[in-house]
C-alpha cells in the first residue's frame, strides 16, 4: 500500500508532518480529515522499487501517460463523464504508479476539485506543458481537443527521441564489443603468453610490457581507486551541473560540439518552435505560452532567450529580436518568427520552422550515422590490431629463436 507524507494544520493552528500508508492521497485526506487535521500538502512516497522502474523504464512510463492522454480524449470526445472515463482508464494502465496517481486524481476530481489542479501534484507524469493546456481545455470547455493535441504533440517528440536511440544504438554495440574484447585479450590472454615466455628468461617487448602491466592493474587492488577516482570525477561533474554555471557551460559546450553542435541547435529550436506552436493552438497567450516554453526548451542559453522574448512582449515589443542575438537560432528562421508576428500567422510559421528543421535534423543524423560507423570501426581495428601485434609479435620470435 502507497504511503504519503503530509503537512497538515492541527486544532491549535499549529503545523503536523508525518508520514502514513494509505490507499490513495485521497484517502490520506480523508484520513487526517477524521482527525481533526487539515492537509495541506500530500504526496506519495515511491518506494525504491518504484523509484529504480521509473528510472530505468522512464520511456516506457511516458508511452503510457500518451496511451492514456490519447484514450482519454477519445472516450471524452465519445460524450463519456470524465469521471466514468478516469474509472475505465485506471483497469488499463499497466504501469502500477501511473494507476495509482490516476486514481487519486479520479477520486479528487468527483468531490469537486479540478482536473487541472489534480495533475499538478504528480509532475513527473503530467510536466507544465501538459497541464497548461489542460488548464486551457478546462476553461473552455474544450478539453477532449486540448488532450487530443497534446497526444500528438507527446507522439511527435517520442518519435523525435526514437530516431535518435535508434542511430546510437549501433555505435554503442560496436563500442561495448570493442571494450569487452580489449579487456579479455588484456585481462586473460597476454598474462598467460607473458608468464610462458618469462619462464625461458627471455625479454618482452616494450608494447608487450605495456600490456601486461594494463592486465596487472586491472587484476590488482589498484583498479580499487581507480575505479574510485572515476566515480569522484563523475559525481563531481552530476553536482556540477545541477549549478546554475555549471549547466551554462554544459549547454553552451553542447552547442559547440564539432558535427553534433548544428543537430543540437536544430533540435533545440524545432521543440521551441513545435511548442509554442502547440500552444498557441491551445489558446494561451503568447506570454503564457513564453513562460511554459521556457521551462522546457532543455536549454539554459535558450531558455533565457525565451524569457527575454516574453520580457520583450510584455513591454509592447516583438520577439524575435532576442531569439536571433541567443546565437541559436538561426537569423533566416529568426526572420521567418518576425515575418509571421507581423502578419498575425505566428502559429502556422512556427509549424512551418519545426517541420522544416525536423527534416533537416533527420539528414543530418543520416549522415552522421554513415560517418560515425566506419570511424568506429577502424579504431576497433586500430585497438585490436595492436593487441594483437603485441601479442603475436613475442610468439612468432619465440617460435623463431630470437629471443
Amino acid at each position: 500500500m502507497p504511503r504519503f507524507s503530509y503537512t497538515a494544520i492541527g486544532s491549535s493552528r499549529k503545523t503536523e508532518k508525518g508520514v502514513l500508508t494509505a490507499e490513495s492521497a485521497f484517502a490520506a485526506r480523508k484520513h487526517l480529515r477524521a482527525k481533526g487535521l487539515h492537509p495541506t500538502d500530500i504526496h506519495e512516497l515511491a518506494s525504491a522499487e518504484s523509484r529504480r522502474q521509473f528510472r530505468l523504464f522512464g520511456k516506457s512510463a511516458r508511452g503510457a501517460v500518451t496511451a492514456f492522454t490519447k484514450e482519454l480524449s477519445t472516450m471524452l470526445s465519445a460524450g463519456i463523464k470524465l469521471t466514468d472515463a478516469l474509472t475505465v482508464l485506471i483497469t488499463q494502465v499497466s504501469d502500477t504508479s501511473l494507476r495509482s496517481a490516476i486514481t487519486d486524481i479520479r477520486d479528487r476530481v468527483i468531490t469537486g476539485e479540478s482536473f487541472t489542479e489534480t495533475l499538478t501534484e504528480y509532475e513527473r507524469y503530467f510536466d507544465v506543458i501538459y497541464v497548461s493546456m489542460m488548464r486551457v481545455g478546462e476553461v473552455t470547455g474544450t478539453l477532449d481537443k486540448s488532450l487530443a493535441t497534446m497526444s500528438a504533440f507527446m507522439e511527435k517528440r517520442q518519435r523525435l527521441e526514437a530516431k535518435m536511440t535508434t542511430v546510437m544504438i549501433y555505435p554503442a554495440m560496436l563500442i561495448v564489443g570493442c571494450i569487452a574484447a580489449v579487456l579479455v585479450i588484456t585481462i586473460k590472454v597476454i598474462p598467460i603468453i607473458a608468464e610462458q615466455i618469462a619462464k625461458t628468461g627471455q625479454e618482452l617487448p616494450w608494447i608487450t610490457k605495456a600490456l601486461v602491466a594494463s592486465a596487472n592493474t586491472l587484476t590488482s587492488w589498484w583498479v580499487i581507486p581507480i575505479l574510485a577516482a572515476f566515480f569522484a570525477i563523475g559525481w563531481g561533474y552530476k553536482k556540477l551541473m545541477r549549478t546554475e554555471k555549471g549547466s551554462w557551460w554544459r549547454d553552451k559546450m553542447l552547442l559547440n560540439l564539432p558535427g553534433f553542435g548544428p543537430l543540437i541547435k536544430q533540435r533545440i529550436v524545432s521543440r521551441f518552435a513545435s511548442t509554442l506552436a502547440t500552444l498557441l493552438g491551445a489558446g494561451l497567450s503568447m506570454a503564457e505560452s513564453l513562460r511554459v516554453v521556457s521551462q522546457v526548451t532543455g536549454n539554459k542559453i535558450m531558455n533565457e532567450a525565451v524569457k527575454q522574448a516574453r520580457d520583450r512582449i510584455l513591454a509592447g515589443a516583438d520577439i524575435a529580436t532576442p531569439l536571433r542575438d541567443s546565437g541559436i537560432i538561426d537569423p533566416s528562421i529568426a526572420h521567418m518568427v518576425a515575418v509571421g508576428e507581423k502578419s498575425g500567422e505566428l502559429e502556422q510559421m512556427l509549424k512551418v520552422i519545426s517541420e522544416n528543421l525536423d527534416a533537416s535534423s533527420d539528414l543530418v543524423i543520416e549522415r552522421l550515422s554513415a560517418a560515425i560507423e566506419p570511424v568506429i570501426i577502424v579504431v576497433m581495428a586500430l585497438v585490436i590490431g595492436i593487441i594483437a601485434y603485441a601479442t603475436m609479435i613475442p610468439l612468432i620470435k619465440f617460435s623463431a629463436g630470437q629471443f
